[in-house]
């Protein structure tokens, strides 16, 4: 009985907790301060740089950072200085070079500015050289075969891209300079440096795009990314005794309790005060970090909520999300929660997504185009025609490559979210709303010079092309890639993932798109037609070739899986058989001819996700085990051994009980725990006999995986029969609602 009377006090502790004072800064009234008057505060942004250094360094800076030239020793050393000495008024007494493994997770080894002198006088010291580059080693993190123990030698590299910034854990503060991480022999070893090449290669394809139709000034384009973070809040009295949250992330028991989010009361509903005192103190903290986080509520299952931030350049936005989870974590321990990014850490209720809004900007261009988004539709014919080359260009992207799209987001917990009701199917397709789709089918039936549509658009001639309004459309939460106005929203993305590895694939496919619409287009301007022209032609032949792709319907439906299936789309339902398109000669020859992955380094990604996805499962299995071992049936065999002795007191005393038939079914899924959980700890063993990582994959997708599900069935029917004081886990209804 000692575990359940944890579970009651624990219990107790949730129902008396308090929301806890915020941390707000507030000014000499002791009234909260404006976000603007501290807002990135902790940030050593451009504006600050410079501030300390001078005219020259700075400007020097800015064009080595905006065109990706070499940083030379003199301009690191006086960076390093100035980023120094802002520190130490700070407080901070170390720095680190703050980078993103193929954990999903970032990193950091910590050194101190402490340096002492000949004389033995303590200094502090930070130098060019160490602002560039430093070696952490690092040899414990996967590198997919890249890097062997005699090869241990990694080295981490500044991001001058992306500002440095304090980070405050109460204790003590460093200074972070984000950074990529790289081999000794040159590999990428991280999430970053694969997002930053696609950055460039798409900024080259587009700019010659661009340059094509007449936009001659742009210099760069850039994509700018917004991720939706959501995540789920758990009390960490409750937490403690569930270790299957503790190690698996998700609970792998836990039968649904009558009310979870079927009334739909949480969604967008009043956040509950210690939530929301949570919210203000992580805000805060990202303020002052320099992140834009924008809008916070509850989502749709019950202690489920979400933030979302401002747009950003991609590459800036991802350290920005690695931040809003690591602050989230940490400060909602500091108020008695648990953060958990699983993707489904509950059965029953929706799972939790990271929806990557994508777009492209110009980042560098004339008074005409500076600052233009590439996906909005305009209010000018010309803005028009451009908007639909890249719109077109998109969907050559996604519809050839949707295979590696879907390999992007591939990983266990994704497994259990895509295709239930709150996340879209494995099958990748595009959205784009009624309005688009019926200008797309105009052009290419030819009958786009006589239409005409009423409030938002105009004539579609050649010469007059329409004003497509946005968010003129429905959004169809059903997709995986849907057009949201001036953006695609790629829900598919899992929470926990780190969005560097699937932006980069977007960005990828995205350029061999825009390529190959830059050919198509040279191709015929060359021939000698006018421009306009030439434009329809390829417009039409793109349309018509990436029609599969397209659907406006339900994606949820039998329907569509059927129609997918005769379109020739992609299925791919489970992880194994999703990471195997990283490694097919179409998706080797795309990465490696963009020059973003060499195939070693593609080979890596393969293997390190598809060891990620074996080991998880399997901690799953035996932390499943466990449970049942140790706190389920011995739960429920005591709870047997006092109502069978119950029931034969009041039959020997003539009374009949019901509760005779609850023993007996109680003795039935006993046995039938059993039973499963043999056959779970056979398939267990049997899979860590196998050799190759790629078989043990395919056995837990085919085999493994169901038997969890097996096995979790009967464990959930006998919480339901056993007596409320026997069952030592917290339940559904404790941890979900109970606030």
């Amino acid at each position: 009985m000692g575990y359940s009377t944890s579970r009651f006090q624990a219990l107790q502790t949730v129902i008396a907790r308090k929301p806890k004072e915020t941390e707000f800064p507030k000014n000499a009234k002791g009234i909260a301060q404006k976000v603007s008057d501290f807002y990135g505060v902790y940030t050593f942004s451009q504006k600050k740089m410079q501030e300390r250094l001078q005219s020259a360094a700075f400007k020097r800076f800015v064009q080595i950072s905006t065109h990706g030239q070499k940083l030379d020793q003199e301009l690191a050393n006086n960076i390093a200085h100035a980023v120094k000495e802002w520190a130490l008024e700070y407080g901070v007494t170390h720095f680190c070079h703050w980078f993103q493994p193929q954990t999903g997770t970032t990193a950091e080894k910590h050194d101190a500015f402490l340096t002492v002198d000949s004389s033995g006088q303590a200094i502090e010291r930070f130098s060019g050289s160490q602002l560039i580059q430093s070696e952490p080693d690092a040899s414990s993190f996967p590198s997919g075969g890249m890097r062997t123990t005699f090869e241990a030698r990694g080295y981490t590299a500044w991001d001058p891209t992306s500002p440095m910034f304090i980070l405050d854990t109460g204790a003590t503060k460093t200074l972070c300079i984000p950074s990529v991480f790289i081999s000794y022999h040159g590999d990428a070893l991280d999430e970053k440096t694969g997002l930053l090449r696609s950055n460039e290669v798409l900024s080259e394809k587009a700019c010659a795009l661009l340059k094509l139709i007449g936009d001659q000034d742009v210099e760069h384009v850039t994509t700018t990314l917004g991720p939706e973070q959501e995540y789920f809040l758990i009390d960490r009295a409750l937490y403690a005794l569930r270790p299957d949250l503790i190690m698996a992330g998700r609970s792998l028991l836990g039968a649904r309790p009558p009310k979870g989010q079927q009334l739909e009361d949480h969604y967008f509903g009043s956040i509950p005060p210690r939530v929301l005192a949570f919210m203000a103190d992580a805000e805060a903290e990202l303020f002052k970090l320099g992140v834009p986080t924008k809008t916070r509520h509850n989502e749709v299952a019950p202690n489920q909520f979400e933030s979302a931030p401002i747009f950003e350049e991609a590459n800036v936005a991802v350290d920005h999300n690695q931040l809003t989870m690591e602050v989230t974590r940490r400060i909602a321990r500091k108020h008695d929660f648990e953060a958990l990014f699983h993707e489904k850490p509950f059965a029953g209720v929706n799972g939790s997504g990271k929806h990557n809004n994508w777009s492209m900007m110009v980042a560098r261009g004339g008074a005409e185009t500076a600052g233009l988004n590439l996906l909005d539709p305009g209010k000018t014919p010309q803005e028009n025609l451009r908007f639909l080359l890249f719109l077109v260009a998109t969907l050559k992207g996604v519809f050839q490559n949707a295979g590696l799209l879907r390999a992007g987001i591939a990983s266990s917990g994704n497994d259990h979210r895509l295709g239930a009701n709150e996340a879209p199917p494995a099958i990748i397709s595009v959205f784009l709303g009624k309005m688009l789709d019926d200008v797309l089918n105009q052009i290419e039936a030819n009958t786009h010079k006589n239409a005409s549509y009423k409030e938002a658009i105009i004539a579609l001639g050649v010469s007059r092309l329409p004003q497509v309004a946005k968010d003129n459309t429905d959004r169809n939460r059903t997709s995986p890639f849907a057009f949201t106005g001036n953006k695609f929203e790629f829900r598919a993305v899992g929470s926990s993932a780190n969005c560097a590895f699937p932006v980069t694939l977007v960005n990828c496919a995205v350029a061999d798109g825009i390529a190959q619409v830059t050919a198509a287009l040279d191709a015929k301007l060359k021939s000698g037609k006018a421009r306009e022209d030439a434009i329809f032609e390829v417009l039409k032949d793109a349309i018509q070739e990436t029609k599969a792709i397209r659907f406006e319907g339900n994606n949820y439906s039998q329907e569509w899986v059927i129609e997918a299936e005769k379109r020739g789309l992609l299925n791919l339902k489970k992880t194994p058989e999703a990471l195997h398109e990283l490694v097919t000669p179409k998706a080797i020859k795309l990465l490696t001819t963009l020059g973003v992955f060499s195939e070693a380094e593609i080979q890596s990604r393969y293997h390190v996700r598809l060891e990620n996805y074996v080991k998880r499962v399997l901690i799953e299995a035996e932390c499943l085990q466990t449970l049942i071992e140790t706190s389920v049936l011995p739960a429920s065999y005591e709870y047997l051994s006092v109502l069978t002795s119950g029931v034969a007191s009041a039959k020997a005393a003539g009374i009949a009980v019901p509760q005779e038939e609850s023993a007996a079914r109680i003795a039935k899924l006993c046995a039938e725990a059993n039973a499963s959980l043999k056959r779970l700890v056979s398939s267990l063993d049997a899979i860590k006999g196998l050799e190759s990582e790629e078989e043990k994959a395919r056995k837990i997708a085919s085999t493994l995986a169901p038997l969890l599900e097996e096995t979790r069935s009967a464990c959930d029917q006998l919480e339901c029969l056993v007596a409320d004081q026997y069952w030592p886990l917290p339940k559904y209804r404790e941890m979900l609602l109970v606030v």
